[in-house]
């Protein structure tokens, strides 16, 4: 179809014939963009150039998606304290949900805002919608807590939530990003709001956050996330693999499945977000616990603790093993965490945010991983004090030797066949004790 006469194609044509000016690479005010940002509905702002050294991991992934990314402009939306705080979970997650609708409207004017002073500009989602085409790899366009800490938003707690230095950690965080050069970044600030009190560790269910600031992030996303991603996984193959409805009940009762259908209905429900509910860090949030802790403890932690709810755990988890030590009177619910790894990888790249360190009590060896076959590479793992390394390559002289074809591994990890058959077929082979993989295997239940 030729357009050249075209009445609309014409009058453009003629008013940029007529326009004389165009757009000077001169800077952007930085007071003025953190303006629109809060006329556009965000409660704090700040700036950051994609060149600064903590986001140099981030930047990859940025100019992957929009190539012209010169700033970052980081944003946080205030959520209301007492739903988030509130046992009916159903409280919290619409106070989740409408907040990160919020943010996203939030992001679209500041993107509208910039296109009309001849920025480019666009917006990830805050949270949802992700490119689950990577999962179970990265699936987020942009760390929207790695930016918002290398643009003094605020710190990150050992709850891992960022915590804002006057809104506490009740914030849904927001980053639009754009090719406009400001005059002015901000900087990290220069302490922790964190107050290091443990309630976070008191309140958690399923142990995911440690005395000692360790953080078992398998545990976290099993239980808390279990409507997303993997736990949808789990349950969609407990449908599969039920021989009809009565089968399904025995595996899942009437209100899990009612609570997918809620999920799918309505969104994701976080079902505990306890560690967020109970931080009392922030200028805004810290008055009450200062002034009387007792009643703090009684009003705010308590009431979570005291739950009675189904807790999801991996068998053999050291979540599981928490929940029937410290909560005996919540329900230990046995599922899968539903991540399967799809390349050798991508699989020991992510040993760490599955491993079990109490499961992993009195292990003291080293293993070295060599695959061959349609990946062919080796990694050294060294488990010992409760604490996991993982080395690319040959490091030391290995306690057990595995060599396995790299195809038939991962169908072992995922469980798509049993290790019997890889022996007998010579697609496994081990050198050295059979004991040390099965305590390996104890250390990385999914």
């Amino acid at each position: 179809m030729n357009l050249d006469n075209h009445p609309t194609v014409i009058e453009i044509r003629r008013r940029n014939a007529s326009e004389t000016t165009v757009r000077e690479p001169a800077l952007l005010d930085a007071d003025l963009l953190k303006k629109l940002c809060l006329e556009a509905g965000a409660d704090d702002v700040a700036l950051v150039e994609i060149h600064r050294p903590e986001l140099v991991e981030e930047r990859v992934n940025i100019e992957a998606v929009f190539s012209h990314a010169k700033t970052l402009v980081s944003f946080v939306c205030r959520m209301n304290r007492d739903p988030i705080r509130s046992p009916a979970r159903s409280v919290a997650n619409l106070e989740f949900h409408q907040t990160t609708d919020q943010v996203n409207e939030v992001a679209q004017r500041i993107v509208a805002a910039l296109r009309e002073r001849g920025f480019r500009a666009i917006n990830p989602a805050a949270g949802f919608p992700m490119e689950m085409d990577c999962f179970p790899d990265r699936i987020w366009v942009v760390s929207e807590k790695t930016v918002a800490v290398a643009a003094g938003l605020g710190q990150m707690g050992i709850h891992r939530n960022v915590i804002h230095p006057i809104f506490g950690n009740f914030i849904l965080l927001g980053v639009v990003i754009t090719d406009a050069e400001v005059t002015q970044h901000a900087r990290p600030i220069d302490y922790n709001p964190c107050l290091e009190c443990k309630l976070c560790v008191a309140a958690c269910p399923v142990g995911a956050i440690g005395d000692d600031g360790h953080f078992n992030f398998s545990a976290c996303f099993t239980h808390n996330y279990r409507e997303f991603m993997g736990g949808f996984i789990d349950w969609v193959e407990t449908v599969a693999g039920s021989d009809g409805a009565a089968a399904y009940r025995r595996k899942m009762p009437d209100s899990e499945t009612a609570s997918i259908w809620q999920t799918l209905s309505f969104g994701a429900n976080y079902k505990a977000a306890y560690c967020m509910a109970v931080c009392p860090a922030g200028e805004e949030v810290i008055s009450p616990f200062l002034a009387d802790r007792k009643n703090y403890l009684k009003e705010v932690v308590k009431p979570l603790q005291a739950k009675v709810e189904p807790v999801y755990v991996v068998s053999g988890s050291d979540a599981e093993a928490h929940v029937r030590r410290r909560f005996p009177h919540k329900k230990p619910r046995l599922v899968s965490n539903g991540i399967r790894p799809t390349s050798i990888k991508a699989l020991f790249t992510r040993l760490s945010v599955v491993f079990q360190r109490e499961a992993s009590t009195g292990l003291d060896a080293t293993y070295l991983f060599t695959f061959t076959g349609e990946e062919n590479c080796a990694f050294t793992v060294e488990i010992r004090n409760k604490t996991l390394v993982v080395h690319s390559g040959q490091i030391g002289i290995p306690d057990l030797n595995v060599a396995a074809d790299s195809r038939a591994w991962l169908d072992f990890v995922n469980k798509e066949r049993g290790i019997l058959w890889a022996l007998l077929m010579r697609k496994i082979r081990l050198k050295g004790p059979v004991r040390l993989l099965k305590a390996f295997g104890r250390c990385f239940p999914s």
